[in-house]
């Protein structure tokens, strides 16, 4: 197995910085589109662990990848815990009955939720065996205060009203909610490593809507048990922390015992480095964006993010967030083809 994203994590000496992409199977891929086009909605396809499996493979075969993620999605643990998800066109996923009140939260199904994810255990064992050993599998979930934003909202939003009219009238609602999915997603997470995940990572889309007084006590927080709990059943298993937005609190972060933080490109690479030192392995932080520019202005972007990292020994890149449907294919190997050019044979700590 190429072990270059592992070593990165783990804080030993790589000969070359390694490289994903969040959301890297996707709708920006042809092929992938022609495997969706098989299934009569997203999620019918999630549930197909060879479909999962050969659209988690499409950007490796493509691309000079250093890692493979489980192909699925946040909200199956929501959907497992008994709430009913659509995917409804130009709207995204929504759920028919947001939760709103104690006896919404009471009725969540807590305790045969990761029966209802097996599919997910599915498509990590069928991915992880077609891999032949090629690159690691990360597994993945939403936080909990990302998963919480929607099954409280419905679906996606600006504003998150409904959520944050929660956070502040009853707290302590939103508080069992959160630890409930922090319940659940320990489970799922240590299935998932159980299945064949070779690292996890928490999804804190969310995060960055919160303010600096409440973001340690609704969201990192829990994503610290998560870590704390996961380490003690898997503690050889890297953990990526990425709240999105969350460049003010990566001090705190870097103090959860995760092994490497995701950054956004709404903070310089440089700041990044500068407040977490070499303590743990940061990942990004290319603007998405980006790979709209030309080959050029991408070449000399991916210059920057790298240099930052000239004197640091664990650096993963990444986009700043998932690539985005309409980018062109051959950007992203523009953008792949510099790190590989400019990445630096990395030092021993």
């Amino acid at each position: 197995m190429r072990t270059l994203f592992l070593d990165a994590l783990q804080g030993k000496p790589v000969s070359q910085t390694p490289v994903w992409i969040m959301r890297q199977a996707g709708r920006y891929l042809p092929e992938y589109r022609q495997t969706r086009s098989k299934f009569s909605d997203f999620m019918a396809m999630c549930r197909n662990a060879e479909a999962c499996s050969e659209v988690a493979l499409q950007p490796l075969d493509r691309y000079d990848l250093d890692a493979a993620i489980v192909f699925s999605d946040i909200l199956t643990v929501p959907e497992a815990m008994g709430m009913k998800l659509q995917f409804i066109s130009d709207k995204g996923p929504v759920f028919e009955k947001p939760l709103r009140t104690l006896q919404d939260i009471k009725m969540l199904d807590c305790k045969y939720a990761m029966e209802k994810l097996q599919y997910v255990m599915d498509a990590v064992s069928t991915t992880k065996k077609a891999l032949i050993n090629r690159v690691p599998l990360i597994g993945f979930s939403g936080s909990p205060w990302t998963l919480a934003a929607y099954m409280v909202e419905g679906q996606g939003s600006k504003q998150f009203t409904q959520l944050r009219k929660m956070l502040y009238s009853t707290p302590g609602l939103l508080h069992q909610l959160l630890a409930d999915l922090s319940r659940v997603i320990v489970d799922y997470l240590d299935q998932q490593v159980k299945a064949g995940a070779d690292a996890v990572m928490l999804f804190d889309t969310w995060g960055g809507m919160l303010s600096e007084k409440n973001y340690a006590p609704f969201s990192l927080n829990y994503m610290r048990q998560i870590t704390s709990l996961l380490k003690a059943r898997h503690p050889q298993v890297p953990v990526t922390l990425f709240t999105k937005g969350g460049g003010l609190w990566l001090d705190q972060l870097a103090k959860t015992g995760c092994d490497g933080i995701g950054i956004d490109w709404s903070i310089d690479i440089y700041r990044a480095r500068e407040i977490v030192k070499d303590r743990l392995t940061l990942q990004g932080n290319l603007d998405p964006a980006a790979l709209y520019g030309s080959d050029e202005s991408i070449t000399e972007q991916v210059k920057y993010i790298l240099q930052s990292q000239k004197e640091y020994g664990r650096f993963v890149f990444n986009l700043g967030h998932g690539v985005y449907p309409d980018i062109l294919p051959e950007k992203v190997k523009v953008m792949i083809d510099a790190v590989r050019k400019f990445g630096k044979k990395q030092i021993e700590n």
